[in-house]
Parts: structure tokens; sequence; C-alpha cells
């Protein structure tokens, strides 16, 4: 098992499962260059690591500088077998580590890049990210009787990466391992770079039943809040097709949304139609 258990993530955190599905797709022969966040603070508490691979943690903003860094000292050495993968939240690559990101992608380093997406900061007191979703309340965009929550939209990383003109960008899921284990498999025979986005839930953030987190991922994609696909060589794919569920059914489920009203649910709604 390369993510040992015994680390200090919060039940039913969606990043971990991640992870550990992440580890059970790349095999041993990899290097993980981690970005700070929840899942680099609650697995390396120092002396102890429940990473069973070669791991760098490295500070917010420079994930895929470093990986980009690893992997030339490999190629230098003439090994050319071990895969390097820059790991980082959406605080990482959606906001702080936002322009190292658009710069490996637009020089085709080859690393895999990954962002598991809890939309929001986490582990430093729920601050709202870019990749914070409409109208979701956080510490930094709390909901009053004047302004409900977050005001923008969430950033599309994945079509930002795709429009860099890279061989492989997917989306994925914690509540759909196969799926994802599928992309990271196909992702580590690309050559160039490649960037897997996955939703990882938070129960302590979003404000659920941590027993009901796997349950809340997989209505973010029966809701279409979350679509589960891949662009090869610009073409995209739709990887995974369920029964659409109106979104109440998942915004009513979470405190960071009980202040919504029927109208801003039903713009969240045209909005979904519209694009999806």
């Amino acid at each position: 098992m390369n993510l040992a258990p015994g680390h200090a993530t919060c039940a039913g955190c969606g990043a971990a499962l991640a992870m550990r599905q992440i580890l059970e797709a790349t095999g041993d022969d990899i290097i993980v260059c981690m970005a700070t966040g929840c899942i680099e603070v609650t697995t390396t508490q120092i002396p102890l690591t429940a990473w069973n691979v070669p791991w760098i943690h490295v500070t917010f903003e420079n994930a895929t500088s470093v990986a980009t860094g690893v992997k030339a000292a490999l190629d230098y050495s003439g090994n050319n077998h071990t895969q390097v993968i820059a790991i980082g939240g959406d605080g990482a690559f959606a906001d702080i580590g936002f322009g190292a990101l658009s710069g490996s992608l637009e020089r085709g380093d080859d690393i895999l890049i990954i962002c598991y997406d809890n939309e929001a900061y986490s582990n430093t007191g729920m601050q709202r990210s870019g990749a914070t979703p409409l109208y979701a309340a956080t510490s930094t965009s709390p909901a009053g009787k004047v302004i409900h929550g977050k005001q923008e939209w969430k950033k599309d990383l994945p079509s930002i990466a795709a429009a860099h003109h890279i061989p492989y960008v997917a989306t994925a899921s914690i509540a759909y391992p196969q799926d994802l284990k599928m992309k990271i498999q196909k992702a580590m025979k690309i050559k160039g770079p490649r960037f897997i986005h996955i939703h990882a839930t938070c129960p302590v953030g979003w404000g659920f039943d941590p027993a009901k987190s796997v349950e809340m991922a997989r209505l973010a994609v029966q809701t279409r809040m979350w679509e589960l696909y891949e662009i090869e060589n610009g073409v995209k794919n739709i990887t995974v097709e369920t029964e659409k569920k109106p979104v109440s059914e998942y915004l009513t489920k979470q405190k960071r949304f009980k202040h919504l009203t029927e109208k801003e649910i039903e713009e969240i709604q045209k909005k979904i139609d519209e694009n999806r």
C-alpha cells in the first residue's frame, strides 16, 4: 500500500480517497512532488509519513516547477522510466501556482499534474478559492443578508489546461474509481504534459455527514455539477454517463449552500443546462 493507513486526514476525506486511488493506478516507480495543502499537512507530520513512494514537499506555488526539475535530473542520469507527478489542491493550481502550472504546460514538460479539488483552502480555515462554486459559503465568502456566498463561478481549470494544446486532460471523481484509475494509467503512457482534475469531497468544509462522502461525490456527477470526461489531442469524450438529477438534490444536502434561494438554485441549474 503506497499510502499507509494512520494518517491524520478528517473522517470521510475525499482527498485521501483520491490519493489511494491515484497510487493504486501508478504503481511504485514514481516520484511525487506535492504542494502545501490538506494532504501534505495530514500525511507527513514530522517525523512520520504515510507515503511509501519517493515524495517531496514543496511550497504552494511551485509543485510543477520542482517536478520539472526532478524530471530533468532523471533524464540527465539516464532514467527514462520513473514518472514524476506533481500533486496539489485547487488552491495550489487554480490560484497560487496557476502561473507555474501554465508555464509547465506551455513548455511541454513531461510530467503528470494532478489537482485534487475540494473547492476551498480547507486546511487553513476554509477560505474560498478560484475553484469554489458560485454562492458557496466559506470563511472569506460568508453568506449574509446582502451577499450570498461566493459571487463568481467556479474556475474551469481543465478547459484552461486544454487551451495549452497538451496531449491529455481529464476530469475524475472519487465516486468513480475505475474511471479515475483508467485515466491515470492512460496518462502514465503519454509523453508530455498531462493534467487530471479530481473532484474530492470535504465533509468538514462542505457541511455533510462524513459517511456520505462518496455519495456526495456521486451526486455531483449525477447533477452535472461535475462532469467526467477526457480531452485527448484536442478531442473531448464524455467517459461516464449517468442519470440526470436536479442540481437541488446536491446543493440542499450541504451546509455551505443552505442559504440559497430558489432563484439562485434555478440560476445554477440554468447554467449547467446551457453548458452541459
